[in-house]
C-alpha cells in the first residue's frame, strides 16, 4: 500500500468513526423533542445521555478535516470551491447547537430552553442531511474542470442520487440516535425510545437499501457487494433487536450499517477523490495514476509531507482512542428522571447539560 493510499483510507476511518459516534449525537438532538415532549425532565436526561461525550466525538470530524487538508490539500481545495455553501451550513449548524446544548441550562425560563432546543433541532437535522448531500455528490461525480474547481451552483449538488444520500443518512442517524437513548436510559424514556426505533426501522431500511443498491450498480466495486450485505445485516439485526428489547445489539446493528455505508461510499470513490462529471480526465485521484484509460489529477502531498504525517498518527492516534475509549466507560450506566438533578446553577460538566 502506497502513502497517498494510507492516508486515504485512513481518512476513511475517522469519517466511518465519526458518523458511528457523531451520528447518534445528531439522532439524539433530532429526537429529543419527541422523546422528550411534555416533561422537562426527560429531555434533560435524554440530552444527558450525550452529555460527556458529544464535544468529543467531533474531534473526528476536525482531524479529518485536518488529514483531508495536508494529505490531498487538491482534494480539499477543490472540495470547497464547490461545496463551500453546504460545509459553511454543516459548521454553522454544528456552531449553533453547541451554543444550545451549553447553554440552555443557564438561564431559568421556559421560553430561553425551547429556544435552545430549537438550536440543538437546528444543529442536529442540517448537519445530518447536509452530510448525506455531500458524500453522495462526491461519489457521484461534480462539474470538476480542468482548473481543478467545481464549476455550476448549489441547485447542481441536488440531484435525485444526492438527496436520496441526504435522506439515507437523516434516517439512519435517527435510527441510530434512538436506539442510542434505548441503551442509555431506563424508564419512560427508555420505552418511548424503544417505540420510535420500532417506527423508523422499516422505512430506513428501505431507504438504505434503495440508496445501497444504486450506489453500488453505479459507481460500485465486486467487493462492495459485500459490504452492502454487511448494511442489510447491520439493520436486520437493529430491527430483531429493538423489537426483542435487545438495546445493545440494536445499537451495533445500527453502527454496523453506518460502518457498512461510510466503506460502500469510500470503496466506490476509490480511486478517486473527487470524479469530474464533465471529464474522467479531470478527475483527482489518489496519485494520479490512469483510470479506464484516463490519466488523472493527482491530489496528494509529496512523499516526505505524507511521511511525517504517518510517524505522527501512528504515535497520537492510540493514545486518542484510548482516552475517548475510558470516557465511554466512566459513563456507561443509564440514566432515568430519578437522577437528574436541578440544573441551574450547576456547573454543566458536574451535574447535567439540561
Amino acid at each position: 500500500m502506497s502513502l497517498p493510499e494510507f492516508w486515504f483510507l485512513l481518512i476513511a476511518v475517522l469519517f466511518t468513526g465519526y458518523f458511528v459516534l457523531e451520528g447518534f449525537d445528531f439522532g439524539v438532538g433530532m429526537l429529543m423533542p419527541i422523546v422528550g415532549r411534555g416533561s422537562e425532565t426527560r429531555k434533560r436526561v435524554v440530552l444527558n445521555t450525550i452529555g460527556p461525550v458529544w464535544d468529543g466525538n467531533e474531534v473526528w470530524v476536525i482531524t479529518a478535516g485536518g488529514a483531508l487538508f495536508a494529505a490531498f490539500p487538491e482534494w480539499y481545495a477543490s472540495l470547497f470551491s464547490g461545496f463551500y455553501l453546504a460545509l459553511l451550513l454543516i459548521l454553522v449548524a454544528l456552531i449553533v447547537r453547541i451554543a444550545g446544548i451549553e447553554y440552555r441550562s443557564k438561564i431559568d425560563d421556559p421560553r430561553w430552553r425551547r429556544t435552545c432546543d430549537v438550536a440543538i433541532g437546528f444543529g442536529s437535522w442540517v448537519p445530518a442531511l447536509a452530510w448525506g448531500l455531500a458524500f453522495a455528490n462526491m461519489v457521484h461525480g461534480v462539474k470538476l474542470n480542468a482548473h481543478k474547481q467545481i464549476v455550476g451552483n448549489l441547485l447542481d449538488l441536488l440531484g435525485p442520487y444526492a438527496l436520496l444520500g441526504a435522506l439515507t443518512t437523516t434516517l439512519l442517524f435517527a435510527l441510530h440516535g434512538a436506539t442510542f437513548i434505548a441503551l442509555k436510559t431506563g424508564g419512560e424514556v427508555r420505552d418511548t425510545a424503544r417505540r420510535i426505533g420500532r417506527a423508523v426501522i422499516v422505512p430506513t431500511a428501505v431507504v438504505v437499501a434503495a440508496f445501497g443498491i444504486w450506489t453500488q450498480l453505479a459507481h460500485g466495486k465486486g467487493w462492495t457487494w459485500i459490504v452492502l450485505a454487511l448494511a442489510v445485516i447491520g439493520l436486520v439485526l437493529a430491527g430483531a433487536s429493538e423489537f426483542r428489547g435487545r438495546d445493545g445489539w440494536a445499537f451495533t446493528g445500527t453502527a454496523l450499517t453506518i460502518v457498512a455505508a461510510v466503506v460502500l461510499l469510500f470503496g466506490s470513490l476509490f480511486p478517486y477523490v473527487l470524479p469530474s462529471s464533465i471529464d474522467p480526465a479531470f478527475g483527482l485521484s489518489v496519485d494520479g495514476r490512469m483510470v479506464g484509460g484516463h490519466l488523472t489529477v493527482a491530489a496528494s502531498s509529496t512523499h516526505y509531507t505524507l511521511m511525517v504525517m504517518s510517524w505522527c498518527a501512528v504515535i497520537v492516534t492510540p493514545v486518542v482512542l484510548l482516552y475517548q475509549g475510558w470516557t465511554y466507560w466512566v459513563f456507561r450506566k443509564r440514566l432515568t428522571v430519578e437522577q437528574i438533578p436541578p440544573a441551574i446553577g450547576l456547573p454543566l460538566r458536574q451535574s447535567s447539560v439540561g
